[in-house]
């Protein structure tokens, strides 16, 4: 009997224990990409689920939150609760763009929220119509500084008009800038011939190159495309002063636990060493290059201050 009354009062012990907790992830994560479906970072996205999901042992769902510049995914995810099952596919957008180019930002993208790690770099490239006598950069520098004001340039998003803004600034070259609301309306323009030049993802324009239609001068990236490998970067152009770098790095909500960091860093960083991941990235022009958080904390301070400091160099209006 005695026996019988510690066995009752050990399990009744036991039950007011609290069960442990169980590892991390152990239940499906949701990835916000702050484009629509279909677009480069969505594209990326999607190329890299699979095996991110893979390495977690958990299914992570792609959530779409297009639109304010990136601002609506980066509240979702600001405003979640730091447990590791919102995520942020963060892209120079939301997180440069979206501070640096409002009067008044949505949020400090430094302290609102956790880096866990750089993804990779987007391809942009310096497109221009077949219209224009210019079949490398040496050539579009001397006919543009040749015609100032005659040249247009279309720009579909924060990255390219910084990016362009900035090649006028330090080449000291007078164009005509015509906004477009995202790259395809400005890349339909750029084939028809209604402006000349375009700092942009690959999206429809690299098909016109294969045309004919466009010619693809140089790369943003650090090294050559598989998609333009005759294009070099713009550094190998002399170029060298255009430091605008497109990126794409996994955040959370600030505070997230250091344990769930490290979790999902080695993750991410064992995806980047496969080859079938970065090959079919490479088909849509994005360089996988996974890094620690604090690189990629650096990564986002170093480009909100060129951002800032080109903005107000070139005399960027914040809206």
């Amino acid at each position: 009997m005695q026996s019988l009354l510690k066995f009752l009062l050990l399990l009744c012990a036991a039950a007011s224990l609290p069960v442990l907790a169980q590892p991390y992830p152990n239940r499906p994560i949701r990835l916000i990409v702050p484009f629509p479906a279909g677009g480069a970072a969505d594209l990326a996205a999607r190329t890299i689920t699979q095996a991110f999901s893979q390495q977690l042992g958990q299914s992570v769902v792609i959530d779409n939150r297009g639109g304010a510049d990136g601002a609506i995914a980066g509240d979702a995810v600001r405003t979640a609760p730091a447990d590791g099952y919102t995520l942020l596919f963060a892209t120079t957008t939301g997180m440069n763009a979206a501070p640096v180019l409002r009067k008044q930002p949505p949020y400090d993208p430094i302290t609102m929220f956790t880096p866990v790690t750089l993804i990779g770099r987007f391809g942009f490239f310096l497109f221009v119509h077949e219209s224009l006598p210019a079949r490398n950069v040496a050539e579009f520098l001397a006919h543009v500084r040749a015609n100032p004001g005659k040249v247009a340039y279309g720009t579909g998003n924060g990255t390219s008009v910084l990016a362009t803004a900035q090649l006028a600034l330090v080449e000291k070259l007078n164009m005509l800038h015509v906004p477009y609301k995202g790259d395809a309306p400005a890349t339909t323009d750029l084939i028809a011939g209604r402006v000349q030049v375009m700092i942009g993802t690959p999206g429809s324009a690299m098909p016109q190159v294969k045309e004919g239609r466009l010619r693809v001068l140089a790369t943003l990236l650090s090294s050559r495309s598989p998609l333009a490998p005759d294009a070099p970067t713009v550094v190998e152009a002399g170029l060298g002063k255009l430091t605008i770098s497109p990126w794409a790095g996994l955040f959370g909500p600030a505070k997230l636990p250091p344990e769930v960091v490290e979790r999902l860093n080695a993750a991410m960083r064992a995806v980047a060493a496969r080859a079938d991941v970065r090959e079919g990235l490479d088909r849509i022009a994005f360089q996988m290059q996974a890094s620690t958080p604090a690189e990629m904390a650096a990564v986002l301070k170093e480009q909100l201050d060129l951002w800032r400091k080109t903005a107000d160099e070139v005399g960027l209006e914040r809206n």
